[in-house]
């Protein structure tokens, strides 16, 4: 069984992927309720955090029901890191995680996410001063590398065992790809199977189906798998990826009253969080997933990403159990 410092997960656990606008505590919620075995929050700015800025402060907040629960930094100033790190630490994770695998241009061409990946000994040190600054195991999260010339993943992952970090995921693709192409696990599993790393080794892009994780597993021998965006609106990924790998049988996708029964908990979650206008147009990323693959479906996703009314939300949950109980939906690959 793979172990972060002191926490031990189960065998082949499955990681929930911090998310930007998505890792929020109502959507760990329901993942949690799925059977993820250890998640992340959504990214914080460690500039953000210095500052005591209200938005990056609230990304803080964790329940004791979430653990093991890891928070993720990022930044591009050692100073700061170290200073994010530990005002991190107050808040009583079990994990501090770094973030050196974001893509997007406005924190890659800043030099903190994956941007961090042109510059490898600055990776390196930053990563000794986060670690040497706190008492809680550090994980990193991150890629291939910046582009096809530059996937130095085998050697950087050594690098970063070596000044301490206790786990690593790897999403398999450059920065220069985003999320474009598929992700390549070639050299996520030269990681896992080079002789000198001892730490557990993750992998991360395109795991969305029970068949993939078993498949990731077996060919790569990683120590388990990190979900993303095959979560987002359908935390069920984790408890039917569990099911078949104990079982070697599929379950049947959720029918329509455990869609809107989960759907509806995330929003009462969001609401109760966020507030009554936040609550109500954050949530909105999340419909089109839930009820994937209902055909005539759009009218009703219509309703539910235009409305601002909480009452005329509830009621659209109860059109959509209505209209398509007993229906099968046609779930889209």
């Amino acid at each position: 069984m793979p172990k972060i410092g002191d926490i031990t997960l189960p065998d082949f656990p499955l990681l929930l992927a911090p998310m930007e606008d998505v890792s929020d505590p109502p959507f760990r919620a329901v993942c949690k309720e799925q059977g993820v075995d250890l998640m992340y929050t959504e990214f914080i700015s460690s500039e953000g955090l210095i500052r005591d800025a209200a938005k990056s402060r609230q990304k803080l907040d964790i329940f004791e029901y979430e653990r093991p629960i890891g928070i993720q930094i990022f930044g591009s100033d050692i100073t700061s890191m170290r200073e994010a790190t530990e005002i991190t630490q107050e808040a009583n994770p079990d994990i501090i995680d770094i973030n050196y695998g974001c893509p997007v241009k406005k924190v890659a061409c800043k030099g903190a996410g994956a941007g961090i990946l042109q510059d490898i000994p600055k990776m390196v040190a930053m990563t000794a001063e986060i670690v040497k600054s706190t008492h809680l195991p550090v994980t990193v999260k991150t890629r291939l590398g910046w582009d096809e010339q530059s996937k130095h993943i085998v050697e950087v992952a050594e690098r970063l065992q070596d000044v301490g970090i206790k786990a690593i995921s790897i999403h398999g693709r450059t920065r220069k790809q985003m999320y474009k192409g598929e992700a390549d696990w070639t050299l996520i599993g030269e990681v896992k199977n080079n002789a000198r790393m001892h730490i557990p080794v993750f992998g991360n892009g395109d795991v969305d189906s029970p068949e993939k994780a078993l498949d990731m597993k077996n060919r790569y021998g990683v120590d388990g798998v990190m979900i993303g965006r095959a979560s987002i609106g359908y935390p069920w990924i984790f408890s039917e990826i569990k099911h078949f790998l104990q079982t070697g049988q599929k379950t049947e996708a959720p029918n329509i009253e455990e869609r809107v029964r989960v759907c509806k908990a995330h929003f009462n979650f969001s609401l109760k969080w966020k507030g009554p206008v936040l609550g109500v147009v954050e949530m909105r990323r999340h419909y089109t997933n839930y009820f994937k693959g209902f055909a005539n479906f759009k009218p009703l996703r219509q309703k539910l990403v235009t409305s601002n009314d909480i009452e005329e939300i509830y009621a659209t949950f109860d059109e959509i159990t209505e209209q398509f109980s007993g229906v099968e939906s046609l779930l889209q690959s």
